[in-house]
C-alpha cells in the first residue's frame, strides 16, 4: 500500500489489521473469514488474504471481480479468495448469513438506497462474535474541498442538501457525518469500537508537494495517523471510518 496509495488506506489498514490481530486471538484460529462487500479489484482483499484469512468478495462488477482474478493470482493468495457477483441488498443470495467474523463494508453505503438496509444485511452476515469495518464518503471533507477550490456556492448546497450533493454533477450519491454513520451502526445492533477520520489533509496538500519534497509522505502520513482519532477532525475528513464490534467482540 506505497507510495501514494497508502495516504488513502494507511489509517482503515491499521484499524482493520488490529481487529482483525484481535478476532484471532479471540477465535484461537490463525485463519478467520472475512467479507469484502464491494471489494472491487482487491484492494483490501489482497492484503487481509496474505495475513492467512479466507476472503469473499462481492461485487456487482463483473470487470472488477475479472481484476480481483487476475489481481489475486499474480500475489500468489487465489486459493484464498472468492469473488462472487452481488451486492449488499441481495447479499444473501450470494453468502450465507452469520458466516463471517469480519465484514468490509467500504464506499458502498454512498450508492445504496436504503443505508441503515445495507448496514442491517451486513451485520447480518456477521458471526455472534465479530467485527464490522465501515468506510464512506464525508460530508465535511466535500464542502472543505469545495470551497478551497473556490466553489462556494456549491459548497454551501452540499452542507443543506440531506444527502450531503454539491450539485447534479456531484459523482457521489451520499455523504455522511461521524454522528450519522455511527448511528447506523448502533441501530445494526453493534457498538462502535472506534472512530475515524481518514484523508483528513491527503487531499488537500498539493500533489507535487509531497511527490518532490524529501520525507513529505512519511511526514504526511504520520500527521494523518495523529489527526484520525481526533474528533475535531472528524468532521473535515474526505472519509469516515467506524469499526462496529458485536457485544461479544467487544469484551475480548
Amino acid at each position: 500500500m506505497r507510495p501514494r496509495a497508502s495516504l488513502r488506506t494507511a489509517v482503515v489498514w491499521e484499524v482493520l489489521q488490529d481487529a482483525l490481530d484481535r478476532r484471532v486471538k479471540a477465535t484461537g484460529r490463525d485463519s478467520l473469514d472475512v467479507l469484502d462487500t464491494g471489494g472491487g479489484s482487491g484492494n483490501f482483499a489482497v492484503p487481509v488474504a496474505r495475513l492467512g484469512h479466507r476472503v469473499t468478495v462481492v461485487d456487482p462488477s463483473p470487470n472488477a471481480l475479472f481484476a480481483l482474478e487476475r489481481r489475486t493470482a499474480e500475489a500468489g493468495v487465489a486459493d484464498r479468495v472468492r469473488g462472487v457477483q452481488g451486492d449488499v441488498r441481495g447479499l444473501f443470495d450470494v453468502v450465507a448469513r452469520g458466516g463471517f467474523d469480519a465484514v468490509l463494508c467500504h464506499g458502498v453505503l454512498e450508492y445504496v438506497d436504503d443505508p441503515a438496509e445495507g448496514v442491517r444485511n451486513v451485520v447480518a452476515a456477521l458471526r455472534p462474535e465479530g467485527v464490522l469495518s465501515l468506510l464512506a464518503a464525508g460530508l465535511g471533507g466535500a464542502v472543505l474541498a469545495r470551497a478551497l477550490a473556490g466553489h462556494f456556492t456549491e459548497a454551501r448546497q452540499a452542507l443543506a442538501d440531506p444527502d450531503g450533493r454539491w450539485g447534479a454533477g456531484d459523482p457521489v450519491p451520499r455523504r455522511f457525518t461521524a454522528e450519522q454513520l455511527t448511528t447506523l451502526v448502533e441501530g445494526a445492533g453493534l457498538t462502535v469500537g472506534a472512530v475515524h477520520g481518514v484523508r483528513v489533509f491527503a487531499d488537500l496538500v498539493p500533489g507535487v508537494l509531497v511527490d518532490t519534497e524529501p520525507g513529505a509522505l512519511d511526514a504526511l502520513l504520520k500527521l494523518e495517523e495523529a489527526a484520525a482519532e481526533l474528533p475535531a477532525f472528524h468532521s473535515v475528513a474526505t472519509q469516515i471510518h467506524v469499526l462496529g464490534e458485536t457485544h461479544g467482540a467487544g469484551e475480548d
